[in-house]
């Protein structure tokens, strides 16, 4: 290599350097500003199993509110909170919120995806439950009449079965109807079906859904709609499940 060229993959080097720098470094709290869903699972300070799905709003001057449906050990709520927060220059964050019955939360997290999105962990000691949110967006919510088909991934445990997974594909007809199928795993052991089932999605982007798998009994999910309308955000409501995960275009 030349010295000419070597100058030239110098520059180029350095200027990668500079650029990438420079666009790491630019974070305040103004960018948690709108409507985010997140979801998360783990175990709770007692060492339960937990799995939640959230819907927050933040001002982006430190402030935020919102609602959450989790299942603890089984137990299903759904709260309100509000809370704070602050984000570093270098897109890193911590959060604090206080749902309706007095208890305190406290997470760290940083976001990706273009700052559409955070990875987020509490640090309350004794938990360990992580996941991650994203940005509503540009979502158009409610009885679009658009047929949308989503891939979809969820898993936890049910108690007094052991662990469950499921992976399927879900097409929703825009009207409130539901139609698939998917591959369950129950403890291990495989079920492979087709789906069927309603869903109500509420102008705020969040929703209810009754899903039938081929042979089983209905489940019911809560869920946020999130990445403006492509992907879904979900968690099982009934009781003695603590299952969760999204489906995504």
């Amino acid at each position: 290599m030349n010295f000419q060229k070597l100058c030239f993959a110098t520059l180029v080097f350095m200027t990668m350097v500079a650029v990438g720098s420079a666009s790491a470094g630019t974070c305040s709290n103004a960018t948690l500003n709108g409507v985010w869903g997140y979801v998360s699972s783990g175990f709770g300070g007692d060492g339960t199993p937990r799995a939640l799905v959230g819907q927050a709003t933040s001002d982006g001057k430190g402030n935020l509110s919102g609602t959450e449906t989790k299942s603890k050990d089984g137990t299903i709520l759904t709260v309100t909170f509000t809370g704070t927060y602050s984000v570093a220059k270098n897109c890193t964050g911590s959060l604090t919120v206080i749902q309706q019955d007095g208890t305190t939360k406290n997470a760290n997290f940083v976001f990706d995806n273009s700052k559409k999105g955070f990875q987020v962990i509490q640090t309350d000691s004794g938990h360990v439950d992580a996941g991650f949110g994203l940005a509503q967006g540009a979502a158009v919510c409610g009885a679009t009449g658009k047929k949308l088909t989503f891939a979809a991934n969820l898993d936890g445990t049910i108690n007094g079965v052991g662990p469950a997974a499921v992976v399927g594909q879900a097409i929703l007809d825009g009207k409130g109807n539901i139609s698939g199928t998917g591959t369950f795993s129950l403890n291990g052991s495989i079920v492979t079906g087709s789906i069927t089932g309603t869903y109500t999605e509420n102008t705020d982007c969040t929703g209810t859904a009754q899903i039938t798998p081929s042979g089983f009994s209905t489940l019911n999910f809560y869920f946020v709609v999130v990445n403006a309308g492509k992907e879904i955000l979900m968690i099982e409501t009934d009781t003695n499940t603590i299952v969760s995960g999204n489906m995504q275009q």
